[in-house]
């Protein structure tokens, strides 16, 4: 049984403050602050999608990111709206080499994660959501991996760029193949997977190896085969 990719999490030096945020922004629900009061959780718009956890890092965001989101317009007006709402918010225009050309906006969130606000007409995130990509850094054979990992088909295979969606449909998954930069440190944003309560978790690391992952220095993530960081937990019976 294939995991359900549950969220995305994000390591924060304010991760209420940033859970605040992109609630917001996607108009969607928080739930209740963990005890430890460390991770802020903005919950899924259904039972398909993923909720975005926002945990405590205290080590400021330095580098771009391998991911960030690329959210969806139905409308050019409702593109401006997205980037206005965005900004009043705390968001930031940036620079990572956008051409002037190009429809979509390039923001960062209160602590620095890029993320694109895309235009309206957008043929490949037609009918995604809100959150239309998780656009990755990585190789063509990563995203190989995750299509095998949460049982995703590939949408899309074309010059060393890959891409996979749910069954169900939602957010695509997508890589944009080499050059891949060298990775240094932990990702700002990783994926969270979740068993249910009666899997057998070890079955199930042995498969994802398997794959391609292999275990964290500290044994408590697993990486996927370009390095990038992510967690498998059961859920709570």
């Amino acid at each position: 049984m294939t995991p359900h990719l549950s969220a995305i999490g994000f390591h924060a030096t304010d991760p209420a403050d940033l859970a605040r945020f992109w609630a917001a922004l996607l108009n969607r629900e928080q739930a209740e602050p963990s005890p430890a009061a460390d991770e802020f959780t903005v919950l899924a718009p259904d039972a398909h999608g993923f909720d975005l956890r926002f945990v405590t890092n205290q080590e400021a965001k330095d580098l771009t990111s391998r991911g960030h989101f690329d959210l969806t317009s139905a409308t050019p007006e409702a593109q401006q709206r997205t980037v206005a709402r965005a900004l009043e918010l705390g968001a930031r225009h940036i620079d990572v080499g956008q051409k002037p050309e190009e429809g979509h906006i390039v923001l960062a969130d209160p602590e620095g994660n890029e993320f694109c606000v895309i235009e309206a007409g957008n043929k490949f995130l037609a009918d995604t959501g809100a959150i239309g990509a998780v656009a990755c850094d990585g190789t063509r054979a990563v995203g190989y991996f995750w299509g095998e990992a949460l049982g995703w088909p590939l949408v899309w295979d074309q010059d060393e760029e890959t891409a996979v969606q749910s069954p169900h449909g939602g957010t695509k998954l997508t890589w944009g193949g080499p050059p891949v930069a060298p990775k240094t440190d932990p990702n700002r944003l990783y994926f969270e997977l979740t068993l249910p309560p009666d899997a057998d978790e070890a079955a199930e690391t042995t498969r994802l190896t398997g794959l391609g992952a292999r275990r964290g220095p500290d044994g408590g993530v697993l990486l996927d085969p370009d390095g990038n960081e992510f967690t498998l937990r059961k859920a709570r019976p």
